[in-house]
């Protein structure tokens, strides 16, 4: 199917949900480790009654049939997800992270880099050769990021947070590739949520069984409008966005997509600057590291199909 002009405007929308992501974490006052709990619980919930939903298929008028559950791969299958959802429980825990120990803007231009890591880590965990492109591009996003550290030190630890989320990232989407031939996407991610979810209950138990105080402890439950905003996230930026995604991948090349979603950074980046105004403006320094950042990860998927291409001919 040859991609309509309405295929363009939902992909871009898609791309422009994640990116509001680190803004909805920034509107919500409850701990990156409760709000992880509750993105990550509505949202199986979500996957489960989407996931639900698809199974009838209608025969006639008045009609369905119910097939048998997609929601339940065998038992291996659920573990090796759920264990996949404790990487993504750390990934989110990192970015919320991030973005409060920074802002948004560090927090996205750090999350820049997953491309790049997936780059490197493809071939340590499946023995594909790493290519010179790659080891160029990542010179040249290392070389972004100490720019971005030198326009302000106060943020450093922000960056390192939001790039060691961009890697895990990338880790369980490179884990991910093994099962997306054999198994439903919708149903992955509702396994995973699952076990994002009971990663971060366990967390919670454990921070107010052992370590919290009295005095001292972890905002837990939104109060009025949060909810609304971890619904969004719950929703929108979960349920939607990998149910669009799903559909997206039918109508466009991996490549296309992957293009698109690389521009995830700069419309967050624009965003937060409107939404927070002078709390996102940043140093001119900060701008040359995002823009050689960003720069280096839009150009990756155009320069490695080039020379994909030119190893064909040859």
């Amino acid at each position: 199917m040859k991609p309509t002009f309405r295929h363009f405007l939902e992909l871009h929308l898609v791309v422009l949900i994640l990116g509001f992501t680190a803004i909805l974490g920034l509107l919500v006052t409850v701990s990156p480790l409760a709000l992880v709990f509750w993105r990550t619980g509505l949202a199986a919930i979500g996957l489960w009654v989407v996931n639900r939903g698809l199974q009838y298929r209608i025969k006639g008028v008045g009609q369905a049939q119910f097939t048998k559950s997609a929601l339940l791969p065998p038992n291996r299958i659920i573990f090796k997800f759920l264990a996949i959802g404790v990487l993504v429980a750390a990934h989110w825990l990192l970015f919320f992270g991030a973005a409060r120990v920074a802002n948004a803007s560090v927090c996205l231009a750090g999350i820049a880099t997953a491309s790049l890591w997936t780059a490197l880590l493809e071939p340590l965990l499946t023995g594909r050769r790493l290519s010179a492109l790659e080891i160029v591009l990542g010179l040249i996003v290392l070389a972004g990021l100490y720019v971005i550290v030198l326009a302000d030190v106060t943020h450093l630890w922000g960056l390192l947070l939001a790039v060691v989320s961009a890697g895990l990232a990338a880790l369980f989407s490179i884990l991910n590739a093994q099962f997306t031939r054999h198994f439903n996407a919708l149903t992955m991610t509702f396994w995973e949520m699952l076990g994002a979810c009971l990663t971060t209950a366990v967390a919670l138990l454990i921070y107010y069984g052992y370590v919290s105080t009295g005095t001292e402890r972890l905002s837990f439950w939104p109060i009025g409008i949060e909810w609304l905003w971890i619904l969004v996230l719950a929703g929108a930026c979960t349920v939607y966005a990998y149910s669009a995604t799903v559909r997206l991948l039918r109508v466009f090349s991996a490549f296309s997509f992957n293009l698109a979603i690389n521009l995830e950074p700069v419309y967050g980046i624009g965003l937060a600057v409107l939404i927070f105004g002078d709390r996102e403006r940043m140093t001119s320094g900060f701008y040359v590291g995002a823009v050689t950042v960003l720069a280096a990860v839009l150009i990756y998927p155009w320069l490695d199909r080039r020379m994909g291409k030119a190893r064909e001919i040859a």
